[in-house]
């Protein structure tokens, strides 16, 4: 049974995300206070975290960059009310694994809570993939081209790990929304074809195969 912290100062939200959590077999920790809310996630104790950003203590910003640099296997979610783009971008380059605006619906976070820890009875990932000389570090979330470490944002490399985790398989721009992204994105997006672009320039040109009329794939 998978642990989820909630670090959330709205009483409302938080009983809200808690309750629904549980009933779909999830156990919750809620903390109402950034301080607490570090202490917590850096117990190891916990398998995801849901992290809201304005919290008395200690800035939501703050708690993810310390999480990152001393919890990197610990999924975040980052669940707030600011919706910036610099916001977002900061979230996500800081190592969240996914980011949503409040308000919400629930139905949502639970599919990026599950996404983020994939289906009960799924086999548990190894914690390293690879194909040619690229290396990817799922415990420490760091990629590699033989021994040379090579830095990608958190999507870059999630998105890396779907197209490695299924080698040989085509994926489409609409599985590869949903399995990195978690959400729908306008189906006229270049989103998929620009994180592609950018792997191929930091992982080798020749790592991602262009399938045309279809999607992408890694041989």
């Amino acid at each position: 049974m998978n642990r989820i912290l909630i670090v959330e100062d709205e009483d409302r939200i938080a009983s809200f995300v808690a309750k629904g959590l549980k009933a779909e077999g999830f156990t919750p920790t809620v903390v109402g206070d950034g301080i607490a809310g570090l202490d917590y996630a850096l117990t190891g104790e916990f398998d995801l975290m849901v992290l809201d950003i304005g919290l008395p203590g200690m800035d939501g910003f703050r708690i993810l960059e310390r999480v990152t640099a001393e919890r990197p296997a610990l999924p975040v979610i980052v669940l707030t009310a600011r919706d910036s783009v610099t916001d977002t971008v900061a979230a996500l380059e800081g190592g969240a694994a996914d980011y949503m605006s409040k308000p919400f619906k629930f139905g949502e976070l639970l599919a990026r809570v599950r996404l983020r820890l994939r289906a009960p009875g799924e086999p548990v990932p190894d914690d390293e993939l690879s194909v040619g000389d690229v290396r990817v570090d799922l415990r420490r979330r760091r990629a590699y081209i033989g021994d040379r470490e090579v830095e990608l944002s958190a999507r870059e490399l999630t998105l890396a790990e779907v197209l490695i985790r299924n080698r040989g398989l085509v994926l489409s721009r609409e599985q590869l929304l949903s399995q990195v992204w978690g959400y729908d994105f306008d189906p006229g997006s270049n989103v998929v074809d620009v994180y592609v672009g950018y792997l191929r320039k930091k992982l080798g040109a020749d790592l991602v195969t262009t399938v045309r009329g279809l999607g992408y794939r890694v041989d």
